[in-house]
């Protein structure tokens, strides 16, 4: 155990200068950093909202919402199969969370309800008929459609997965570095943005719906009718902000929907006014193209989140797949705009259960707080290992300590891990374990030359027999820092993460370092008698 092998030396070697290297970063200031070659490592330890204050953000997925909109949608599919196949129906309705409408001809119900089974709705593996809609004959010519219980649930959580990555790509177009977004529970996101000053900012672009959509402008219904609610079927009425109309109705079936932009910019109008241009892919270009020239003379409404935001006219086939959005933007909405749709839209709305900020000043009493602590841990360890082990073996043990916190330091940069309040408690507990390693190796060194042993074969016997304990003792808390990482969110993950590197690192220390020395010490001093 105690050859000094060159792998050994060599592995120790670079760990060290590796260790150097991504910690040193830390100890100095931007400026001096941005001097060096950039072939240097620049990364500094990523401080977690508790440390470096910003904006905490709790948000429940809106799922009742997305179930209405799911019917709302299949309503339309219905109808659109069914006058296709020219089967007369009526009274077409979502009633309590089902899909309801009746036949005319009952020689055509049975035909009615085969071809809803195999037209609406999604392929579903967990399904008998393979689909997630189910479509049921009821009394009196009447066909009943519902979402299975399955497929409504894998429908809320796929949604509060989707919204986790839309709300991922908002907050890394702001700039924030580093946001930390978990899932909570079946339904709620929590959103800690470290470092974010401007939180009601944060909030008005993670929040907002963002569904854009092009419908064409029903002018057969006058703004009479619209007051009355004379609404046809297929149709609805929605509230504008072009300060021409206070509503419009426009078509339900969406002429291209925001999911087919390729990529939307601020930009400004022929007034110069601010202004949203936006691209479409292949297939919303040439669906916008059709529609464009279909309907030249009309009217097709631009909404986003059930608002009008401008309903011009076709003036001619608009096939280039590119187009501007005008409204009353200033530069700052226009760019938010820009920003919403490019990252996409969120599959539900949004709405905010917890909101808290974190100063800066807070966060700076804490990661003061957390030094001092880790400081009073290394200076209480060392006196312990000291005053135990002596001046040599306790300062072996010092040094393999140093070394271990440099490269959890220094792991922790490179992979630009959040380092939480709590990640310093894991820090602490991770110089703890550490030094736990050396006290089993040297009381086995003890029994070993109580028993009779020479020096070197005492030393060599501290390390091969406490290295079973060691192994045992650290796969342990390998497992509870795992069990916390993959079930615990937020605080309890830096903790365990903070942890994990930790059991690596202080096996790699305590053993292999700490024998490295000794073996140097063995080489040189040649003792008779070990001092400890």
């Amino acid at each position: 155990m105690l050859t000094l092998s060159r792998w050994k030396i060599v592995l120790v070697t670079f760990s060290v200068i590796f260790g150097i290297l991504f910690t040193l970063p830390n100890l100095l200031p931007q400026k001096t950093l941005d001097s060096f070659p950039d072939w240097l490592p620049k990364q500094k330890l990523n401080l977690g909202l508790d440390l470096q204050g910003g904006s905490y953000l709790m948000y429940e997925v809106d799922t009742d919402a997305l179930r209405k909109e799911r019917l709302k949608n299949l309503v339309e599919d219905v109808r659109t199969v069914l006058r296709g196949e020219q089967i007369t129906f009526g009274e077409l309705a979502e009633v309590n969370g089902t899909v309801r409408l009746r036949i005319a001809d009952a020689a055509k119900v049975d035909e009615a309800a085969n071809l809803l089974r195999r037209s609406v709705g999604s392929p579903f593996a967990g399904s008998i008929s393979g689909r997630d809609v189910s479509v049921d004959k009821r009394d009196d010519q009447r066909l009943e459609l519902s979402f299975i219980p399955e497929a409504a649930a894998q429908d809320a959580s796929m949604a509060v997965d989707q919204s986790i990555e839309t709300i991922r790509r908002r907050i890394d177009t702001l700039g924030t570095k580093e946001p930390n977004i978990t899932r909570q529970g079946a339904d709620r996101i929590v959103i800690q943005a470290a470092g974010e000053s401007d939180p009601e900012r944060l909030k008005a672009v993670v929040g907002k719906t963002a569904k854009l959509t092009f419908q064409m402008v029903d002018d057969s219904v006058t703004p009479e009718d619209i007051a009355a609610g004379r609404i046809p079927p297929g149709s609805e009425a929605l509230p504008s902000d072009d300060r021409y109309q206070a509503a419009y109705v426009v078509r339900k079936r969406a002429l291209v929907s925001g999911d087919e932009l390729v990529d939307s910019r601020q930009s400004f109008d022929d007034r110069g006014a601010p202004a949203v241009s936006f691209k479409f892919n292949g297939s919303g270009s040439r669906k916008f193209g059709d529609a464009t020239a279909r309907n030249v003379g009309k009217r097709f409404a631009i909404v986003l989140d059930g608002r009008i935001i401008s309903a011009p006219t076709i003036n001619g086939a608009i096939l280039g797949g590119s187009g501007i959005i005008t409204g009353s933007f200033t530069a700052e909405s226009a760019s938010d705009l820009a920003l919403l749709l490019r990252s996409g839209a969120l599959p539900a709305p949004l709405k905010v259960e917890q909101q808290n900020t974190v100063g800066a000043e807070l966060g700076a009493d804490a990661v003061r707080a957390g030094a001092i602590s880790t400081l009073v841990a290394f200076i209480t360890i060392v006196v312990f290992m000291i005053l135990s082990y002596g001046l040599l073996f306790g300062g072996i043990s010092v040094i393999a300590l140093i070394i271990n916190g440099m490269l959890i330091v220094a792991a922790m940069s490179l992979t630009q891990a959040t380092l939480t309040l709590p990640g310093i408690a894991g820090l602490i507990l991770t110089l703890a374990v550490a030094v736990d390693a050396n006290v089993l190796i040297y009381e086995r060194m003890r029994d070993e030359a109580r028993a009779g042993k020479s020096p070197i074969l005492a030393a060599d016997a501290g390390f091969s027999r406490a290295m079973t304990t060691i192994i045992d003792a650290n796969v342990t808390t390998l497992v509870a820092a795992g069990i916390m990482f993959a079930f615990g969110a937020g605080p309890v993950r830096g903790f365990a993460w903070t942890l994990s590197i930790g059991v690596f690192t202080s096996v790699f220390t305590a053993v292999l370092v700490s024998q490295l020395l000794i073996g140097w010490w063995f080489r040189a001093a040649r003792p008779k008698k070990l001092p400890i």
